[in-house]
């Protein structure tokens, strides 16, 4: 089956640096976009950043712009997400996603993502 495994999350102080990983499995990675999303305490899960299949496009929400960076490598069936500067307002649960979309190389920036990790807990203090 389908399984997507994040990790690297951790506790960092503010102004800090970590580097998430997500490893799939049970699929054939290079058909399909993937996503990062994260949901804070008491709020609702929101879009991080995604990339289509070949990496060749990304998207990120405005507030990350400049800080983290999406990137995959479809020889290790993984995504990343390097985030840098972190701030307090970063701490969430983060989840990878994937996406099946066969032969188009486009983004989702929504949720309708087809699979989804457990998530890994990115905790910044001040």
């Amino acid at each position: 089956q389908v399984q997507l495994v994040e990790s690297g999350g951790g506790l960092v102080q503010a102004g800090g640096s970590l580097r998430l990983s997500c490893a799939a499995s049970g699929l054939t990675f290079r058909l399909y976009a993937m996503g990062w999303f994260r949901q804070a305490p008491g709020k609702a899960r929101e879009f991080v950043a995604a990339i289509s299949r070949s990496g060749s496009r990304t998207d990120y929400v405005d507030s990350i712009k400049g800080r983290f960076t999406i990137s995959r490598d479809n020889a290790e069936n993984s995504v990343y997400l390097e985030m840098n500067s972190l701030k307090p307002e970063d701490t969430a649960i983060y989840y990878c996603a994937a996406n099946y979309v066969a032969g188009v190389d486009r983004t989702l920036t929504t949720q309708n993502y087809d699979y989804w990790g457990q998530g890994t807990q990115v905790t910044v203090s001040s």
